[in-house]
């Protein structure tokens, strides 16, 4: 069972990097529906607003709290988010507050280790409601896949983003789950299950990408399409560490080598779209968005193997 210090200390860093994607995410399907579905815009909007006041609320409570590898991780924002939420705004029309950003930018994190009842209280309750909208917001987005699936609607979002989104919402509810509940984990089965999910991520984000950029950038749409190549392979080692038929540390030590590779990629893609020097259909936010997801996989595989290290030297056997 956790302590009421990391208790508050895991909510607040991962709700400072999911929230911002959870208001991403419903921010890229209401761009994506066409004008006849105002139903569905709006509710998108709704969801989006909504994350806006829960991210809101998070940076207010964080400040001097979170941890400062979190900060400094690229997972909270980038040197580019700021910038990209302007031009994607100018170009859909849809305000986003970017004093948030700018909030974010200026939060400090913490290694001490104080214990703050009424803290605890209030991201207790933060963490109800996240799980209460997040419920909500994976029945929208279920509704909506169905609703493509089954040709009832159209939107230039792919059904696979679709699950993809959802995926990563049902994600971020469990985490909280286990949080709220004061759960125990299996160590080394949390830290294959992560790398299974985040494999799969990142080899759908390289075919996102090699999907929406426009057809002539032959070089980008190979270097994508080797991403998506590589990490699908990735994907069948991580569930092979699971069936313990690949050694674990092999699929860390392979899967941090290749997010590097993918997080320049996408660091260099998403200054090219600011600069207007990639042909695409790609918003500059959605190449932040999937930076931000590798920076924060990144930080886990870190975390992973400094774990792995640790039971390596002290001898523990945890087979």
């Amino acid at each position: 069972m956790s302590s009421n210090i990391d208790f508050v200390r895991e909510s607040l860093d991962i709700h400072l990097f999911f929230a911002r994607i959870m208001k991403e995410h419903s921010f890229f399907l209401e761009i994506g529906f066409m004008p006849k579905n105002v139903n569905f815009i709006r509710r998108a909007d709704d969801f989006r607003r909504a994350f806006d006041g829960l991210l809101r609320e998070v940076i207010f409570l964080a400040n001097g709290v979170v941890s400062p590898e979190v900060l400094q991780s690229g997972e909270v924002i980038t040197p580019y988010t700021l910038k990209a939420e302007e031009v994607s705004s100018f170009f859909t029309g849809v305000r986003i507050p970017t004093e948030l950003t700018k909030a974010e930018d200026e939060l400090s994190g913490s290694d001490s280790r104080i214990n703050n009842p009424m803290l605890e209280r209030k991201v207790f309750m933060l963490n109800q409601r996240a799980m209460e909208l997040l419920i909500e917001l994976i029945r929208f987005k279920t509704t909506i896949l169905s609703n493509v699936l089954s040709c009832k609607m159209f939107t230039v979002n792919y059904p696979l983003l679709i699950e993809h989104i959802r995926r990563e919402t049902e994600l971020y509810l469990r985490i909280i789950q286990r949080i709220q509940g004061r759960e125990n984990i299996d160590i080394k089965r949390e830290v294959l299950e992560q790398e299974l999910f985040w494999n799969r991520i990142m080899a759908e984000h390289a075919k996102f990408i090699r999907g929406l950029l426009d057809p002539t950038e032959n070089e980008l749409i190979k270097t994508a399409n080797d991403f998506g190549n590589e990490f699908d392979r990735l994907t069948k080692e991580a569930k092979a560490a699971i069936d313990m038929t690949v050694p674990p540390e092999q699929v860390t030590d392979d899967s941090l080598r290749a997010t590097k590779a993918i997080r320049d990629f996408k660091a260099q893609g998403t200054q090219g779209l600011l600069e207007c020097n990639i042909r695409s259909i790609i918003l500059p936010l959605l190449g932040d968005h999937v930076l931000r997801e590798a920076n924060h996989y990144l930080r886990l595989l870190k975390m992973f193997q400094r774990h792995m290290f640790d039971i390596s030297s002290n001898g523990v056997d945890e087979a």
